[in-house]
């Protein structure tokens, strides 16, 4: 068995018991299955804070990108256009998804290490009322940074346009208000904060919305509306599932409620982050986003010096059981640190000793 300790934004380390789900094999077509999809759905409208009569969750096949994609091919018509808030490369991949499906759209880009500025967006709203739909990343896992969402979604009922946000690395590990914040669409992942393993994603929706979009998707196995139909309809995905990644999500459901649901986890991971960054800062390597703007999700790390070998640093600590990311900058050397995961206060604590040997600094 690998016990490597994975500290990265996903997939990340899991519990023996959330992996032991995956030792069974299921039928798609089973009602015991079907329960387990049902039972997620409506765990996950618990998580978000949302009433079924309001919101609805669908889970879909793929990896986060597919999720993402499914809802602008869903949730968006040729006549509408996209305002997309971007500062990170997550936000700039909606834009390829729009660029690629041909949708009109208009990107707001500042600076990864900035927020987009609530008077720069009004002036585009009103500026151009041909948007129809919000688009942003809630934690840009190109930095780590948190971006402000209530901001941004005061300003999408404000002037009446269709939120969707990609809360990919950030639900399930900060507490988000679904309802009160009128989002219409929310979208994460399996291997995320929920610690689960990848395979799959899930969106919820305000059903107000979802159901005016019956026949908009261009795409027949992106089409959340229908993957939505038919699960709604009696728990069955539409095309085959992945049904060992579904158990080992609905126990990992289970895990994050045991622990104390998302505050206690956010907790956790906030500890986590907080520790990496004192203890990395007094060996020399310095956060490249300010505390204040910080996620509990991932850190990056600026390069500590000019001839820092990336490559030797990532199989040192390796070789000593944690694997590392690499940053995804092109105008700044840096490299990341995922907070999130089965991993808890001690593991950092021997992460923060290993770096630190490795940089000839001793611990105090």
């Amino acid at each position: 068995m690998n016990n490597m300790k994975l500290l990265t934004p996903g997939p990340l380390t899991t519990t023996s018991t959330v992996k032991a789900e995956m030792l069974y094999d299921r039928c798609t077509w089973d009602e015991d299955y079907k329960g387990i999809t049902q039972k997620i759905r409506s765990q996950l409208l618990e998580l978000a804070g949302v009433s079924m009569h309001e919101y609805t969750a669908v889970l879909m096949q793929g990896s986060g990108t597919f999720v993402v994609e499914s809802v602008l091919q869903t949730a968006m018509r040729d006549k509408d256009k996209a305002l997309i808030i971007t500062n990170g490369a997550y936000g700039e991949r909606i834009v390829r998804i729009a660029q690629y499906m041909g949708l009109p759209f208009h990107e707001y880009q500042v600076g990864y290490d900035q927020y987009p500025c609530e008077a720069d967006i009004k002036t585009i709203l009103e500026e151009d009322p041909a948007i129809t739909h919000m688009i942003m990343v809630h934690c840009e896992t190109t930095t780590g940074i948190i971006n402000p969402i209530d901001m941004v979604a005061k300003l999408s009922k404000e002037y009446g346009k269709v939120l969707i946000i990609d809360a990919m690395s950030s639900f399930g590990g900060v507490e988000l208000d679904v309802s009160f914040l009128r989002i219409d669409y929310l979208i994460s992942s399996a291997n995320k904060c929920i610690q689960g393993v990848p395979g799959f994603g899930f969106v919820i929706a305000k059903l107000e919305e979802l159901l005016g979009c019956s026949g908009n998707s261009r795409s027949l196995s992106l089409d959340l509306y229908d993957q939505w139909r038919e699960m709604d309809r009696d728990g069955k995905w539409r095309y085959t599932s992945p049904t060992h990644v579904v158990a080992a999500f609905s126990k990992a459901l289970d895990e994050l409620i045991e622990e104390g649901g998302i505050s206690a986890r956010h907790s956790r991971y906030r500890k986590n982050n907080q520790i990496l960054r004192k203890r990395l800062e007094k060996a020399g390597v310095r956060a490249y986003i300010a505390e204040e703007k910080q996620s509990p999700i991932i850190t990056t790390f600026l390069f500590p010096y000019e001839s820092f070998n990336f490559e030797d640093f990532y199989v040192y600590v390796k070789e000593r059981g944690f694997v590392l990311y690499p940053g995804k900058l092109t105008n700044f050397n840096t490299f990341r640190i995922g907070n999130i995961g089965e991993i808890y206060e001690e593991d950092i604590l021997v992460l923060c000793n290993i770096i630190e040997e490795y940089m000839g600094v001793l611990s105090k």
